[in-house]
């Protein structure tokens, strides 16, 4: 008898993941819909970058419905973990993750996670969902927020052309160069620039983007999105200049340029 295939469901997470332990006991239903508290509640597999994180979470969706079993029955499985890096995510695609969707093919249902947001944007495990539609299963998505696209919202840059570039680099001088080269493309496209850093050196990037992108480019950072304290700033670099701003270490940002597109 042929076994019915399980799904892989994209199941996000609260923003606030990693942001503080106070927030531990939050109302999870402020940003998850009930739908997909509900579908998290009946799985009993999932793939995490970081078990701990993944309980936690786990722990919040059962406060709000009871779990199909007890936290000790899940069975929760860690992503392999590549060097960071910009090819971080191809690295991991070149790992065989068969082994992590195992389940799947044996007709269990699996949830993915992400440390915070959407699983698979900006994340690894956009790898599994790859490896999951090789092998033939199902994929699907659950609606959440995504800060990225929170952040786009909030910004009033173009949200008809856009693109996510991840992390710039670290090096001071590539940096800025990388910067410069995203600033000539959004100006010859008239498309949005977003990225993101680790929050410690948010303030790092704000920085660099303030000292090196042209005054008239606009530049938005939004921080701690969908928590009570989140805020969006967008304006002109010359304005950043005239009224510099401070981000905290401890929290996660997104940034956005758009530079005045030439006659």
């Amino acid at each position: 008898m042929t076994v019915a295939v399980g799904r892989l469901f994209l199941v996000p997470t609260p923003l606030d993941f990693g942001v503080g332990d106070a927030l531990a006991a939050a109302d999870i239903q402020e940003s998850l819909p009930l739908g997909v508290i509900r579908q998290a509640a009946g799985l009993s597999h999932w793939v995490a970058e970081n078990a701990r994180s993944a309980r936690a979470f786990l722990k919040r969706v059962g406060a709000i419905v009871p779990l199909a079993q007890p936290m000790q029955a899940i069975h929760i499985a860690e992503l392999p973990r590549p060097p960071k890096g910009r090819e971080a995510g191809g690295r991991l695609a070149a790992i065989d993750l068969a082994p992590l969707l195992a389940p799947a093919l044996q007709g269990l249902d699996i949830g993915l996670v992400s440390e915070a947001g959407l699983p698979a944007v900006a994340d690894p495990g956009a790898a599994l969902v790859r490896r999951a539609h090789e092998l033939g299963i199902p994929v699907t998505p659950l609606p959440g927020a995504s800060a990225l696209l929170l952040a786009l919202a909030a910004s009033g840059l173009n949200g008809q052309a856009f693109a996510f570039v991840g992390y710039l680099p670290q090096e001071a001088g590539a940096r800025a160069a990388r910067a410069r080269e995203l600033e000539a493309l959004s100006r010859r496209n008239g498309q949005a620039q977003l990225m993101i850093e680790t929050p410690y050196r948010n303030q790092a990037l704000l920085d660099a983007l303030v000292a090196t992108l042209q005054p008239t480019t606009r530049l938005a950072a939004s921080c701690g999105l969908t928590l009570a304290s989140g805020w969006t700033r967008s304006d002109a670099v010359s304005t950043w200049r005239a009224r510099p701003g401070r981000l905290p270490t401890d929290v996660p940002a997104v940034f956005a340029l758009q530079a005045e597109r030439t006659a």
